[in-house]
């Protein structure tokens, strides 16, 4: 065995799944609040919100988190910052390209579906094979053509599905199934691309540069924190405002 995936117990898929789980469900109400507006301005803004949530927790967030079980035994791993920080960029902004075709209207349509659940499930890939890019270690990383094709795969027919859901999502079922697909989606496609990593190592080579994973373990953290905030309260205060009775005035 050339690494392991696991090197910190199971128990981190749960907290990476669940992770994902919380950022894409989030992220997949505020498109619901994006397609349910009728000013450009607020649809842009909640897509933005969006993207950050699903591009930035759902995904980015998970995947730190389950690298974290990365180990190549007995040799060290480093992380490279800028390209690690790329990853995360482009896995947001690649996310808001795929709600921005599919939340841009109001009225659903299955050329928009398909397309935006395309470039979404192909935000996760970016993601992920990005910041494997920044993975460093004391030899070379390759990949096995076909787990990478399944990868891509997975994560393109599993947004697909959950941005369908989003048509629903008025109704509780609807919104948690979103969720948990999304997160499947995510949670699956990087284990499966995991599984095509092909490492070849060499103990004779230098230690690789760069961070090792537990150095930037709380920034992270406090920006997944940031990142949520903000589209909780936004999501809690359309909710109550669209709840809130309306007074008619009777003209006498």
């Amino acid at each position: 065995m050339d690494h392991q995936d696991f090197a910190m117990g199971s128990w981190l898929i749960v907290l990476a799944y669940l992770t994902s789980v919380v950022g894409c469900a989030l992220g997949l109400a505020c498109t619901l609040q994006a397609r349910s507006t009728d000013s450009p301005r607020a649809r842009l803004t909640w897509l933005v919100l969006a993207a950050v949530s699903i591009g930035g927790v759902g995904i980015w967030v998970m995947h730190f988190i389950a690298m974290l079980g990365f180990a190549t035994p007995g040799l060290p791993v480093r992380y490279d910052v800028l390209r690690t920080a790329l990853s995360a960029v482009l896995s947001v902004v690649a996310v808001f390209c795929g709600l921005l075709v599919f939340g841009v209207r109001n009225r659903f349509a299955w050329k928009r579906l398909l397309l935006g659940g395309l470039l979404t499930g192909l935000a996760v890939n970016v993601m992920h094979y990005t910041g494997m890019w920044a993975v460093q270690v004391k030899g070379t990383i390759g990949y096995d053509p076909a787990l990478v094709a399944l990868s891509v795969v997975i994560a393109v027919v599993a947004a697909t599905a959950a941005l369908w859901f989003t048509v629903g999502l008025d109704k509780l079922l609807p919104r948690l199934a979103a969720g948990l697909v999304m997160g499947a989606a995510v949670t699956g496609m990087h284990y499966t691309g995991m599984a095509a990593v092909r490492l070849h190592l060499d103990p004779a080579a230098p230690d690789p540069s760069g961070t090792e994973v537990f150095s930037f373990l709380f920034p992270v953290f406090v920006l997944a924190a940031l990142a949520m905030a903000v589209p909780i309260c936004a999501v809690l205060m359309a909710t109550s405002s669209s709840e809130a009775p309306r007074h008619t005035t009777v003209v006498s």
